[in-house]
């Protein structure tokens, strides 16, 4: 495996990211993963080794460049968890669909990606994202998951679930089932979104599981089996759509 820590540039400067993939059988098919509220982190590293193990060309970026190239939350208490509600609510959908560009552009010049196979994951506040960027680069991108995806329907023009016409690509929501971030009222709104849209998507309930349940590091709330069902979902919708058959790791 191959590892970078780089900055992709954009307008708003550069973007710290980390890169991982296989060191040889390329160019590989290319993944963004979009990180969720707590930060971009070694957890996070190590899911996108995982992704990267099966053979694709993973990029994570830190969504909060523009604000630190720095942050991990560390204890979930009140004053630790205020700066990360800042540093989530000062992105939009529109800035990170500007970062989507400039990752498109940044795997396109790689010998090692094969930018013409791309799928997204996105964790928590980044479930939106995965829609936007769907949404924005129809053209580009082969699948999307959204993974107990928070703010999936709310009252603003750029909602995800008023993007669903708009979505071409395989689509897949795992929802927790119990989510003050994505409630069943919401996702009922989302999925009647989904139908009349004509997307191609599966939402899927993770019975008994909470908000973070994918996490190992999550104390109280990983839930190994939703965890790893939530991996083979992953898997399966990748080669489906960007590797023709790239199934090993979905354990």
């Amino acid at each position: 495996m191959i590892e970078k820590d780089l900055d992709i540039s954009t307008p708003h400067g550069g973007m710290n990211t980390f890169v991982v993939h296989p060191d040889e059988g390329g160019p590989h098919p290319v993944v963004l993963f979009y990180m969720d509220a707590p930060g971009k982190r070694e957890e996070l590293h190590d899911m996108a080794r995982r992704i990267a193990s099966v053979g694709y060309y993973v990029v994570l970026p830190n969504l909060y460049y523009r604000r630190t190239r720095e942050f991990e939350l560390r204890e979930r208490t009140p004053e630790a968890m205020a700066p990360m509600f800042e540093h989530m609510n000062s992105l939009t959908n529109a800035m990170v669909v500007r970062d989507t560009e400039a990752m498109l552009r940044f795997v396109d010049g790689l010998p090692e990606a094969d930018a013409s196979r791309i799928g997204c994951v996105g964790y928590c506040m980044s479930g939106p994202f995965v829609f936007a960027a769907a949404a924005a680069f129809a053209d580009r991108i082969r699948c999307i998951a959204a993974i107990h995806g928070a703010k999936m329907v709310t009252d603003r023009d750029d909602s995800p679930h008023l993007m669903a016409g708009r979505i071409r690509c395989e689509t897949y929501v795992g929802c927790a089932e119990n989510d003050i971030w994505a409630t069943k009222e919401q996702m009922a709104v989302l999925q009647k979104a989904l139908d009349e849209g004509g997307t191609n998507y599966r939402l899927e309930w993770y019975p008994g599981a909470q908000h973070g349940f994918v996490f190992p590091k999550r104390e109280g709330i990983y839930d190994k089996a939703s965890a790893e069902r939530h991996w083979e979902r992953l898997f399966g919708l990748f080669a489906r759509n960007l590797s023709g058959g790239v199934t090993r790791g979905a354990r």
